[in-house]
């Protein structure tokens, strides 16, 4: 796979469209600068300026990539995930490498492979679940692997490579990423094992090194569905489960020498276990699927950090920031049968708005005029507006829920979330 159409792979990597493709498609996805603190709006010109250069060094196999930044972001749990921003200017060099050699590869995936694959999804991971639960696989075997892009072996990883590609520039170059040290306080260190998160090149080497697996998976016969590191198997019995648990945890630690967290890993039902977000549900109308409660209460949490009902800002901020949240939960977990949890959150966080507007008005004549305003009657506003109530017991009253409607919040900029999750839901 040396040459393709009689051209070097490195010729493909280091044509000018594909530099150009590559510096467009850095410059969309925006982030943060790395080590040497150029930003993607500089990047065109760097290239432009530099570019002889740049191609001789790429095609020679001279380029030498500055080492990552390290930065720490939270996890679900509270722990932190450790990233890797690589300089722009090798982002973009990573990028172009990509565009020729994802072709090539990703072909020979494995079907039961949905993650960083064009074309691919979450959603359709869910629904070969849903599949093979419908078959009669009711068991499932999770098992979760321990910082698994910190601890990829890098020998193998080459090794696994080199059946896809052949050209020895291509390979050196992604040697060298694999190899360009990390920053952190300050200090250089070695990356002796390991694919950055946040590196361009990350997400196919990691599916490359796990392809592996899928190998493994298929050759035993196994059903199973895997996101990245995330996978599932699919199995008839508990004790059946239980021995592809032992099995290819032997097989994961021994043969591709990653680690699995025997804490996290279970043998369970799929609707109870989640995977990627999600519990499978079994209705009188076959099988679906919906958000696990986990996926549930930070959702809740999200929006009640939003809505405090001492938060400043205006209203109209406010809701833009709720409609950024409720969208983006919505268009995810909106494929799941949550309708009575949508209609109970939409009261909530009326109730939510509600209280924070109340408390917003502050003074007694300012309550009473707004209430008059929005149409309720002298003797009740005047009544609630005297009212020594606390604000959340106010926000449920009669009077404030014929005041701010529902359909009042909508025409203030606030997104009905019923609506949002019925187009949802209906759509998938």
């Amino acid at each position: 796979m040396e040459r393709q159409d009689g051209i070097d792979l490195i010729d493909k990597v280091v044509d000018i469209n594909n530099l150009f493709n590559a510096c467009k498609k850095v410059k969309a996805n925006k982030g943060a600068p790395g080590v040497d603190e150029m930003t993607v709006d500089e990047l065109f010109g760097h290239v432009a300026k530099y570019r002889t250069q740049l191609i001789r060094k790429l095609k020679d196999g001279s380029y030498e990539p500055l080492p990552v930044k390290r930065v720490e972001i939270p996890k679900l749990d509270g722990s932190m995930r450790k990233l890797g921003i690589p300089c722009v200017r090798d982002r973009m060099v990573q990028q172009a490498i990509y565009q020729v050699i994802g072709k090539i590869i990703d072909p020979h995936f494995s079907e039961g492979s949905y993650g960083f694959r064009p074309r691919r999804n979450q959603h359709q991971a869910i629904k070969q679940a849903i599949t093979y639960y419908e078959q009669g696989y009711r068991v499932v075997v999770d098992c979760d692997l321990k910082s698994y892009f910190d601890t990829i072996n890098h020998q193998k990883l080459m090794e696994y490579l080199k059946e896809f590609i052949n050209d020895k520039i291509v390979l050196k170059l992604i040697w060298k990423f694999l190899k360009s040290g990390i920053l952190e306080d300050g200090l250089i260190s070695p990356t002796e094992e390991g694919a950055p998160q946040g590196g361009v090149l990350s997400p196919i080497l990691s599916n490359v090194y796990l392809n592996q697996l899928d190998r493994e998976l298929e050759k035993r016969g196994h059903k199973f569905v895997r996101f990245a590191d995330d996978f599932c198997i699919y199995v008839k019995s508990k004790r059946a489960g239980e021995r592809v648990l032992e099995s290819i945890t032997k097989f994961l630690e021994h043969d591709l020498k990653l680690t699995v967290n025997q804490e996290k890993s279970k043998v369970g039902s799929p609707v109870k276990l989640k995977f990627l977000g999600f519990c499978l549900h079994s209705t009188s109308k076959g099988v679906g699927c919906r958000p696990h409660h986990s996926a549930k209460s930070r959702f809740k949490t999200k929006i009640k950090k939003i809505t405090k009902r001492n938060r400043p800002g205006r209203f109209e901020e406010i809701a833009k920031e709720i409609n950024q949240v409720t969208v983006g939960w919505i268009n995810y977990y909106g494929i799941g049968l949550m309708k009575s949890f949508i209609k109970s959150m939409t009261q909530w966080l009326n109730h939510r708005l509600r209280q924070l507007i109340w408390k917003r008005w502050k003074k007694i004549w300012t309550k009473y005029r707004q209430l008059r305003r929005l149409g309720i009657w002298h003797d009740e506003a005047w009544k609630v507006a005297n009212s020594r109530k606390g604000y959340w017991r106010i926000s449920k009253s009669e009077t404030l829920h014929k005041a701010i409607k529902a359909e009042t919040l909508t025409k203030w900029g606030l997104k009905d979330l019923n609506h949002l999750y019925e187009r949802r839901y209906l759509s998938y």
